[in-house]
């Protein structure tokens, strides 16, 4: 009965987010209660299994002793404060543990509120670095097809989901679109590398007709995730590092998504031995807990910017909760966790036997594809096998695998036709059996 009221007050006021608010009315909004490890529970006492990390955020479970008794400390000292002229030591201790893990020669970091956030942070400084040092054609952002770098109308540009970005066209300013190395497209028998390698051709030549106006590529690395977590070889980083340095243009790895073991090392970045010029991160950053981003960038960068104050060189770019000290107390909990537990380790063996979970998909007459990369698996609904053909959208394929799997405990939300799995890195196997059991019992029904 609380569900039913909770949904019905919900209903009067809210708008809730990436949602036609007209589906609630044959879909319940669920009120949860509470969480716990991967499991939250409303107010009936039902349970659904976290399958996707609530929106890909939350690392080591709902609740988390360890985070929660982390910010009760920092609770009784202090809350928040300007980040203009005042500094506290959860941000500094913070900074000090993202410049030491991230990949070498990112030595500043600035703070943001939310991955999008982050991404206009990177954007902006990278146009107005070349401006500080007299490049004022450098105007213009390389960006791949299928990417997606958040809803702001900054990041909205450099994105490439129509779904998302198509409506707000007028209102964005013109990126240059490479194809993607997505390797859901290579040819039968092609390896991953093999089509990577052969994708990195189109944004080579984009670079060289175009990098006297570039200021930055930016890419989501290994994993395009609201793209349909479509996935491709990391020596597409390596070649696009070594190019974007040899045309004097910045490379931004957008790895707000994929960062934090995800992919299965700490950065994806780290499976080409690279180091962009910006890197975002949020999400995973506090486990889930607050919001918070940060932009890890070099030296070269923040030495254009440092000058007296009449040059007028400053980044004036500012967020009213910057440096949040309850945020940078959940990310440095989360942080210690990696530093204390096996948590990488841990996720091998995870990841090998989700691996071996999906692979009866493989055999279904309406399964195209089933890839992984690290703690992320993705399974590729079509209507024709052979063809690849997929189901049209207005069959809202996944809005029915959604809504079975909630029926069974399950909680997935599929992009599109695509069922994918990111569960929280506390999972035991006997949780991904379920999730998995559940996902074969939608598509099946």
């Amino acid at each position: 009965m609380k569900n039913s009221l909770l949904s019905q007050r919900d209903l009067a006021v809210l708008w809730h987010p990436c949602t036609q608010m007209h589906d609630h009315e044959t879909q319940p909004l669920i009120p949860i209660k509470s969480g716990h490890g991967v499991w939250l529970e409303d107010f009936e006492g039902n349970h659904y299994l976290d399958a996707i990390s609530s929106w890909w955020v939350n690392l080591f479970g709902h609740a988390n002793p360890i985070i929660n008794a982390a910010l009760k400390a920092q609770l009784d000292n202090l809350e928040h404060v300007i980040f203009a002229g005042f500094t506290h030591e959860a941000a500094i201790e913070l900074a000090e543990k993202l410049v030491a893990i991230t990949p070498a020669g990112l030595s500043r970091c600035f703070y943001a509120d939310n991955g999008s956030a982050a991404v206009e942070v990177a954007l902006k400084m990278s146009f107005h670095f070349w401006q500080n040092r007299g490049q004022s054609r450098k105007t213009k952002f390389i960006t791949l097809e299928n990417s997606y770098h958040g809803e702001t109308l900054g990041a909205l540009a450099v994105g490439d989901v129509a779904l998302y970005k198509k409506t707000y066209a007028p209102l964005l300013m013109d990126v240059i679109t490479a194809p993607s190395p997505d390797c859901y497209f290579r040819d039968e028998g092609e390896s991953w590398a093999d089509y990577s390698t052969r994708q990195f051709a189109h944004i080579e030549r984009i670079l060289q007709e175009n990098a006297n106006e570039v200021c930055a590529v930016i890419v989501e690395p290994l994993v395009q995730c609201a793209g349909g977590m479509r996935m491709y070889d990391a020596i597409y980083l390596k070649l696009l590092r070594a190019t974007c340095d040899k045309y004097n243009v910045h490379l931004i790895a957008d790895e707000i998504a994929v960062g934090f073991g995800r992919t299965g090392t700490l950065f994806a970045c780290e499976q080409a031995d690279i180091s962009p010029d910006f890197l975002c991160l949020s999400k995973g950053l506090t486990g889930g807990y607050l919001p918070l981003s940060a932009v890890l960038t070099t030296n070269d960068i923040y030495a254009a910017f440092y000058d007296d104050y009449s040059k007028l060189t400053a980044f004036l770019h500012s967020h009213s909760y910057t440096g949040n000290a309850l945020a940078c107390r959940a990310a440095l909990a989360t942080l210690g966790i990696f530093e204390t537990q096996n948590v990488l380790g841990n996720n091998q063996v995870l990841a090998a036997t989700m691996k071996t979970l999906s692979q009866r998909f493989l055999n279904h007459p309406n399964v195209a594809e089933v890839r992984q990369t690290g703690m992320i698996v993705a399974i590729e609904l079509v209507k024709n096998k052979r063809t690849r053909e997929a189901y049209p959208w207005q069959e809202r394929r996944g809005l029915q695998v959604y809504r079975y799997a909630l029926s069974k405990g399950v909680l997935l939300r599929p992009l599109g036709n695509v069922i994918y799995f990111i569960p929280p890195y506390v999972i035991t196997p006997e949780e991904l059996a379920l999730m998995f059991d559940v996902a074969w019992q939608a598509i099946t029904a």
